[in-house]
């Protein structure tokens, strides 16, 4: 499509003479593109002079300018060394003047002006550094090098940074280059290497920066490690190791932008994935803010930047309100976050806060007004630097100045002083607040046991530097005052000491608790209510991540959802152990989630175990993957048909506590293939028992980001005694002819939970037949009666508080539940439906309610017991909130109520459940009698 045919706006001329003039010199172009040049050349000398220039080529290239601009890119392609300044400059020429008049007419948006400049520099860049390095290639000055290695420049890359590495390169931009060289492919000759490109990047400036009859871009190498003391170029080595011990905050939110542009694209693209850790931290790092705010500071103070918005003088990149405001808004929300979600990552501006408020960083009203601020302070930039070609972002200081900048957006000047001056001002108001920290307040009275609590703290490591100390002073007043609403202040105030003290490092959960107020409510209520919690906390500060950065208060997803959520997240990792620990992270954040909600009374205890349950259920099902498939890739695949994962005990009833441990068998159908075939084959059973070995240390082994769970394989046939995994013949066989009675109550809760889907099949069907089976026989109910008396002289309750051991609690339940359906030969795996199995049969109509009802009370009560603490429950030795907990969970009202109502349920489901099992002296059950 012309031009002329997608003009929608054109600037006014400021010198109507030197429109005039044009219109005069040049002929032949269409009337609305001479309105549009004419126009043009009334404000700027330098676009006038340009015209007229290269007048023959503007007349085609305005009759299609995608394709003039493609036709010029490519122009330079395989010239001489000698030959190629001259092209380039003629390229700048050109491109420059045709984005001029696309950007003056409205032809191409912002990103397509800026998008047109960045290829021509990465093209100008690309070309100068492989002709170069051919030359080197073909003096022998590049050791080992041969002339096919010049379209990669044998090794080098130039990074682009800032606004070129985004595509957003402004009218008259300078370039910031990296220049770096892949020393792996000089083994032994790196000092000669980098003498070389060395050479070729002086050489390419200098082709680049020229100014003989105009010139391509200024470039700036500036921005490379520790660039006062470091050569032009450097290996990709010497890089890597100066970021991972040296590297700023500054230099992270550069590589934000940062592209390989030419050279080897492919060398830098790795380079640029080895710092990924260096750049996007795995935590939440709101420290980020207050180090881009010190930054904005201090180049306002280099530059004299601070005082009123005005538009005489005003710096529409680096001043108030202005063009750089709008790239660390974007750039910080970005190093905070983009750690732990990817899909924030984008190198441009606009396109970073789209990502941002999709993701909910950002109000999504935010994002699309400072887009539209970004990119109409973009058009005026522009717009002072095409008057004369001049790097320069400051606005006139003389009214005459304003008055052209004025015209050259096509507006009279109070119209455009009016509307700058007010997208400054707005600029200023949606940023400003993100950046500035908060004055210290005054904090409340404290008490004297208070006072001396606090007064500890400066001694924690947590506090040892002047940084953590300066985030923690005005955080300090915040903490108290919400202490200061807990039930018991004194008592949330020593859990709060607690998990300072455990604290090993103070800046990054301050600055967390600082940009996040919400956080420091929750902390205190967890404080008030679960010290126990509170102290995991302080060793696993990093799971406060996940109220921040997700849907923290959102409906439950589900084992499905979290499934794809957990394999999402471990995808990207380099390597196997990398996987299993961010798998770690990701099950802490999810298992924290559920503790907090059920504290706070979003969900109840059997909510809360059931998403426990859901997901160690998803964790298993994951790691199940990435264990068999790392262990196939260094065994093989599994002989025969496979194996399965099976879940016991209350992970098969999918229910667990916060401190529950995993019940898991495995269970696999070698169909009489004797080994595994691959780089390091094993025979069937030493690489199905290796494989198990492998799935409980990817689940158990202690790792930095700590262990996953704790699993216990004991319910396999033969215990201890037996193989880890066992064969589904050995299985059948062993559950049909040796196995005690209470390993056929241990198959009423046996649940797949991951494996051969055929084989999972096969399992239930056989557990579901012997089940109803073996139920039948007549040593049921003695056998029960006997592991029911050993169970209770090894595992007698704690304490009156105990809800799980002893006569009458959950173990004793869970037992009569089993029974009850083994007996019925019922699939069914929870308490309450497996009671349900026996109801009116096995067990009267008033045992089967007085078991169900007195399991749910010692359900809530054990389920929050296990939140607040690992220890037994002791009443005593609760504070204000656990037991407001412990009572809002159970429905009583006050201890003595509860402890009435644990008493009376004990006593009644003991009573059903020896009239269920019999006792050892020789009474019997009495069935429905």
């Amino acid at each position: 499509m012309t031009l002329a045919a997608r003009i929608t706006r054109t600037p006014i001329a400021f010198d109507p003479a030197a429109a005039a003039d044009l219109r005069a010199d040049l002929q032949g172009f269409a009337p609305e593109v001479m309105d549009l040049m004419a126009a043009t050349a009334g404000c700027s000398p330098y676009l006038r002079g340009l015209m007229l220039r290269e007048s023959d080529w503007l007349r085609e290239a305005v009759e299609d300018p995608e394709a003039a601009l493609a036709t010029t890119l490519s122009a330079a392609d395989s010239l001489a060394a000698e030959a190629l300044p001259l092209a380039l400059r003629q390229a700048k020429r050109r491109v420059a003047l045709l984005a001029a008049l696309c950007d003056l007419g409205g032809a191409w948006p912002l990103e397509q002006v800026t998008g047109a400049l960045t290829r021509l520099a990465d093209k100008a860049v690309h070309l100068s550094l492989t002709t170069l390095v051919a030359e080197e290639i073909r003096r022998g000055k590049l050791p080992g090098a041969t002339p096919d290695d010049a379209a990669t420049a044998g090794g080098m890359v130039a990074l682009a940074m800032g606004k070129m590495g985004a595509g957003e390169l402004n009218y008259s931009s300078d370039i910031d280059l990296i220049c770096l060289f892949d020393e792996t492919r000089y083994p032994g000759e790196e000092q000669e290497a980098r003498a070389s490109f060395i050479k070729v990047t002086r050489r390419m400036t200098a082709i680049l920066s020229d100014t003989t009859d105009g010139y391509v871009f200024r470039s700036d190498l500036r921005l490379r490690p520790d660039a006062s003391v470091t050569p032009v170029c450097l290996s990709m080595a010497a890089a890597e190791a100066y970021y991972e011990a040296e590297g700023r905050t500054w230099e992270r939110g550069a590589y934000i932008k940062a592209r390989p542009c030419g050279g080897d694209v492919l060398a830098g693209a790795r380079f640029l994935r080895t710092l990924t850790p260096f750049v996007w931290r795995k935590h939440l790092d709101f420290v980020a803010i207050q180090d881009a705010h010190d930054m904005r500071l201090r180049i306002r103070d280099h530059r004299g930047l601070h005082g009123p918005i005005t538009v005489e003088g005003h710096n529409m990149k680096l001043g108030a309100g202005g063009i750089r405001e709008i790239e660390f808004f974007t750039q910080t929300r970005q190093l905070i976050a983009g750690g732990r979600d990817p899909s924030l990552r984008d190198r441009t501006t606009v396109g970073g806060l789209a990502a941002l408020a999709e993701k909910g960083w950002v109000p999504a009203e935010v994002a699309k007004d400072l887009t539209t601020l970004y990119r109409a302070h973009r058009e005026v930039e522009h717009r002072l630097q095409m008057v004369n070609d001049a790097q320069t972002h400051s606005l006139p200081t003389t009214t005459e100045g304003i008055a052209r900048i004025a015209a050259f957006c096509g507006q009279s000047e109070g119209d455009f002083r009016r509307d700058l001056l007010d997208r400054l001002n707005r600029t200023d108001r949606l940023t400003e607040g993100f950046f500035a920290p908060g004055e210290v307040e005054d904090g409340p009275q404290l008490s004297d046991t208070a006072r001396e609590i606090t007064k500890g703290w400066e001694s924690y490591p947590a506090l040892r530097s002047d940084r953590a100390q300066a985030i923690f002073r005005r955080l300090r007043p915040r903490l108290l005052k919400e202490l200061a609403k807990a039930a018991n202040p004194d008592e949330a105030l020593v859990a709060l000491d607690g998990f300072l003290a455990g604290l090993p490092a103070g800046v990054q959960i301050f600055a967390l608790f600082e940009a996040n107020p919400t956080l420091v409510e929750l902390i205190v209520d967890i404080a008030g209510s679960a010290p126990a919690l509170a102290r995991y906390l302080s060793r696993n500060a990093a799971v406060l991540d996940g109220v921040i950065g997700g849907s923290f208060w959102g409906d439950w997803p589900g084992t499905a959802a979290l499934r794809s959520e957990l394999a999402a997240r471990i995808a990207p990792a380099p390597d196997y152990e990398a996987r299993l620990d961010m798998a770690r992270r990701w099950m802490k954040e999810w298992h924290f989630r559920i503790g907090v909600h059920h504290l706070r009374g979003l969900i109840d205890g059997f909510e809360a175990g059931k998403h426990y349950a859901d997901l160690a259920e998803a964790v298993v099902q994951v790691i199940w993957a990435e264990a068999t498939s790392d262990f196939a890739r260094k065994h093989g695949a599994m002989p025969g048909r496979g194996a399965v994962l099976i879940g016991m005990g209350s992970m098969g009833a999918a229910r667990l506590n916060a401190g529950s441990d995993l019940d898991l068998i495995v269970i696999y159908d070698d169909q009489g293939v004797e080994g595994s075939d691959g780089p390091r084959p094993l025979a069937t059973r030493p690489y199905y028992s290796r494989l198990t070995q492998s799935l409980v240390t990817a689940l158990t082994a202690q790792m930095p980001e700590g262990r996953l769970y704790e699993v216990d394989m004991r319910l396999r046939p033969s215990g201890r005694a037996g193989p880890v995994a066992t064969s589904l013949q050995s299985f059948t066989t062993y559950q049909e002819t040796e196995a005690w009675t209470w390993e056929h109550l241990a198959l009423t809760r046996a649940r797949v939970l991951a494996g051969e889907p055929t084989l999972a099949g096969e399992v239930e069907a056989f557990r579901r037949d012997l089940l109803a089976a073996k139920g039948q026989g007549a040593r049921v109910k003695p056998d029960v009666a006997e592991m029911r008396a050993r169970l209770q002289s090894a595992k007698p309750a704690q304490g009156d508080w105990d809800a799980k051991n002893g006569p009458g609690r959950i173990m004793d339940i869970e037992l009569a539940a089993q029974t009850t359906a083994l007996i019925a030969g019922s699939p069914a795996r929870s308490v309450e439906r497996q009671i349900a199995a026996g109801e009116g049969r096995q067990l009267p109509v008033s045992d089967a309610q007085a078991l169900a009802s007195a399991y749910r009370l010692m359900w809530r009560l054990h389920a929050a017991a296990r939140l607040l603490s690992e220890r037994a429950l002791d009443w005593e030795s609760l504070g204000e909130g656990g037991r407001a907990f412990i009572l809002r969970e159970t429905g009583a009202a006050d201890a003595e109520a509860l402890a009435r109502d644990l008493a009376q349920a004990v006593t009644g489901a003991e009573a059903a459940v020896t009239r269920l099992v019999g006792t050892t002296d020789g009474e019997t059950g009495d069935g429905t009698g």
